[in-house]
């Protein structure tokens, strides 16, 4: 199988538009060797010409025109997103649905509570349903699998994550099971198996056995430290208040992904504050000491 990195970047992207931090401010000015990010989003396929799209962020347009191999090639009006999975109902995970509503009638995986919250808090559901209209498929919570029909030989397992439902959702304070998902993708031909996760806050016991099973984790790289924004000054939440492990705290993301030895490792989903984007920095170094990869716009994981 083969997996794009459309977006590698938390909500923002980086630098994001409105912040003046040190990493932003650098990679402007050219001073930072380190590569610009979009917000995280991936499309993947067996084919190399019929993909399903993981999350659509609000930058799929660039992301889109970045990336031959989706882009139009048969009749007037044509894409290779043969249909649509959300892991959550995140603006910075969902707002790129509206680009795609020149579209046919949109194939949308998510769970039951993803869909509530994208018809009811943010209605983006109702509002395609007057352009090109939404075909809702659910998808389970307890790590069953299913099948895309338009995405020849790959099976998807999904589990739900701890986590929380974005500010915007009805029941913010109340979580649910299947408001945010891990997902595993196999190719059923070789057996071969992708984690994908870029929003973890806790390594549950399944997480963990996904990770050990899998032959590349693409997960969480959102923070360095757990406070990285309060200690910038650009926000009073830890970061696990906001739902991400981060990687250098004890129990974090470095030593969790240390004890996965079998598994490509790599960071996803990695906010514009974090130093790792500095790849002259010791947090940088320290990531590939430790076999751990940074996802970058762009890059493409042949599994």
């Amino acid at each position: 199988m083969k997996i794009r990195v459309l977006g590698s970047g938390a909500g923002g992207g980086f630098p994001q538009w409105n912040c003046n931090c040190n990493n932003c401010k650098r990679i402007r000015a050219g001073e930072m060797n380190g590569k610009k990010r979009t917000q995280s989003s991936i499309a993947v396929s067996s084919d190399n010409e019929n993909w399903l799209l993981i999350n659509a962020s609000p930058d799929i347009r660039t992301q889109l025109e970045a990336f031959p191999a989706i882009q139009p090639k048969h009749g007037l009006r044509d894409t290779g997103i043969k249909t649509v999975l959300l892991i959550d109902s995140q603006i910075d995970h969902t707002t790129g649905l509206l680009m795609l509503r020149e579209g046919k009638p949109l194939d949308i995986y998510c769970t039951e509570m993803v869909k509530q919250d994208l018809t009811t808090g943010f209605p983006i559901f109702n509002m395609l349903s007057h352009y090109c209209t939404v075909n809702h498929h659910p998808v389970p919570i307890d790590g069953g699998s299913f099948t895309i029909p338009a995405i020849a030989d790959l099976r998807f397992y999904t589990q739900s994550l701890k986590s929380k439902a974005p500010p915007y959702s009805p029941h913010r304070h109340d979580p649910h099971d299947g408001d945010n998902i891990g997902l595993v993708i196999e190719q059923i031909s070789t057996g071969k198996q992708v984690y994908y996760a870029p929003g973890l806050g806790e390594i549950e016991n399944h997480v963990m056995a996904n990770m050990l099973n899998a032959d590349c984790v693409l997960v969480d790289g959102t923070f360095w430290s757990e406070n990285e924004m309060i200690d910038l000054g650009l926000s009073k939440k830890p970061a696990a208040e906001m739902g991400h492990l981060p990687q250098s705290s004890k129990g974090g993301m470095i030593e969790i992904l240390n004890g996965v030895p079998k598994a490509r490792k790599i960071l996803i989903h990695i906010n514009n504050s974090n130093p790792i984007l500095d790849e002259d920095s010791d947090p940088h170094r320290q990531l590939l000491q430790a076999g751990i990869e940074l996802a970058h716009d762009g890059l493409e994981i042949d599994i």
